[in-house]
């Protein structure tokens, strides 16, 4: 089992794992609340959820620090999800087509920087299996929406809420993990100590 700074880092920054989990949540509840969303305000929600959830990718990526230096792919990840939001929000008449080719490439770029971080934490985590499945599924939505772009808008909204909300679970799974070994860590009280 690892130990030192990276260990440390994690520990004390579990949380926004879980906040990233529970905004893909809410954004995939969202979308099977009200299915019947147009496309213009899909794009605006999206743009939110991708802006926000690049911002605490890129807090976490800075905040935990591998060898002294922040987690390059977590920072990645931030970044691409706070070009992404800004681009959609700041363009929000952008076609359905293009739109949804936007999100593929978001998903799989993101994915791959997940599966990336993840190998990069096995050491720490032992068994981690929760942020590789987020980036399979992540690659794995990226690439059924590039073969599949001509899906029509109601398709398209339940399919990111599926996704959306599968990918919130497996965050929240490892962030409160974290969390647990984080516990697991913890001295026992002086009193557990002696008995």
């Amino acid at each position: 089992m690892a130990d030192g700074p990276i260990t440390d880092a994690l520990t004390r920054n579990w949380i926004w794992i879980v906040l990233r989990g529970v905004a893909a949540i809410l954004f995939g509840v969202l979308c099977f609340v009200t299915p019947g969303i147009t496309l213009a305000a899909l794009v605006l929600v999206w743009g939110a959820y991708a802006l926000f959830d690049g911002l605490v990718a890129l807090m976490a990526g800075f905040k935990i620090r591998m060898g002294g230096k922040p987690t390059w792919p977590l920072v990645l990840v931030g970044l691409v999800g706070v070009a992404a939001g800004i681009t959609t929000l700041l363009r929000p008449q952008i076609t359905a087509l293009v739109l949804l080719s936007f999100i593929a490439a978001w998903a799989l770029i993101t994915g791959v920087l997940q599966i990336a971080a993840a190998v990069r934490f096995r050491k720490v985590i032992p068994n981690e299996w929760t942020l590789i499945l987020a980036g399979l599924l992540s690659v794995a939505f990226g690439v059924f929406m590039l073969v599949r772009p001509g899906a029509g808008a109601l398709a398209v909204v339940w399919i990111i809420g599926w996704y959306a909300t599968l990918l919130g679970v497996f965050l929240v799974m490892l962030g409160f993990r974290i969390k647990g070994f984080t516990d697991h860590l913890m001295p026992k009280p002086a009193a557990q100590a002696h008995a």
